[in-house]
């Protein structure tokens, strides 16, 4: 049986997040810098040749109907394509922790199965589809830090210099449509320009601020005992995305095993590119 093993999905980061307007339809008009690290879901793909797709989860239990077998699906009736796969599923990127870790299996599955199943597809085909499924699956398979705008769909690759992170996410998630739906949310920030962030931020990762997080302050605890505990480390932590991880740059040592049992603490990479970078190519 053919396969692919060990295919990586890795998380991003948002360094900052804010929200400049609101459609009539009700998306909101963000800005934000998305930024790959190296905390990674593992992703196992076997081929079958019954047209089926099944997945088998390796760590911990996933939606019968999750992105990974959305992904695929998705794929698969594109193409028209006869092949199946099994799919088997190791996750380590938190859910609702804002790291879009869903979007990156689902980027990582529509490349592997581009390859796997030869389909030759490009890059821009492949988001298209990745953007029926999510917004930030565009992202993960266009393989670069990017600058983001619009409702996510405006995507312009950018270089970040290399930086460590501690990454910490609490026990509870935050659920997404909660956030964006809140009165209290502030929709009015002031639009930013990429050459403003690249003077006031490049090394330094402290531009803007995340406007999610005071409402998610409010509907989670664990967010303010995250960046409580962060602050205790001499650290200034900030939110990413819209879930409840929050991140700070590591300019010195940290003690990690001070965190309390209800935070899961992770030293992290900002990556130089997506590991997958090349698997399909970048033709219209």
């Amino acid at each position: 049986m053919q396969s692919l093993y060990d295919i990586p999905a890795p998380a991003k980061l948002n360094l900052f997040l804010h929200i400049t307007g609101r459609r009539a339809d009700g998306y909101h008009l963000l800005q934000s810098v998305f930024m790959l690290i190296d905390w990674s879901d593992t992703l196992h793909f076997s081929l079958r040749t019954d047209g089926q797709i099944s997945r088998e989860d390796l760590t911990w239990a996933l939606p019968a109907d999750d992105l990974v077998v959305r992904a695929a699906r998705a794929l698969q009736q594109h193409s028209q394509c006869p092949l199946g796969v099994h799919i088997g599923v190791a996750k380590s990127v938190p859910a609702q922790a804002g790291m879009g870790g869903g979007s990156s299996d689902a980027a990582s599955t529509l490349l592997a199965l581009n390859r796997l199943w030869k389909l030759n597809l490009s890059v821009q085909t492949l988001s298209r589809i990745g953007l029926a499924l999510g917004a930030d699956v565009p992202f993960f398979l266009g393989g670069h830090h990017a600058w983001v705008e619009g409702i996510g769909e405006k995507i312009t690759p950018i270089e970040l210099p290399h930086a460590r992170f501690a990454v910490v996410k609490p026990e509870a998630g935050l659920d997404t449509a909660r956030i964006f739906s809140d009165p209290a949310l502030k929709r009015d920030s002031k639009t930013a320009i990429i050459s403003g962030f690249a003077a006031d931020a490049f090394g330094k990762f402290d531009f803007g601020r995340n406007d999610l997080q005071a409402v998610a302050q409010k509907l989670c605890p664990g967010v303010n005992q995250a960046l409580e505990w962060l602050q205790s480390q001499g650290l200034h932590g900030r939110m990413t995305g819209s879930g409840s991880a929050v991140f700070a740059q590591l300019l010195h040592d940290i003690d990690v095993m001070s965190a309390p049992d209800a935070l899961q603490v992770r030293l992290c990479s900002n990556l130089d590119v997506h590991p997958l970078v090349g698997w399909a190519s970048s033709d219209g």
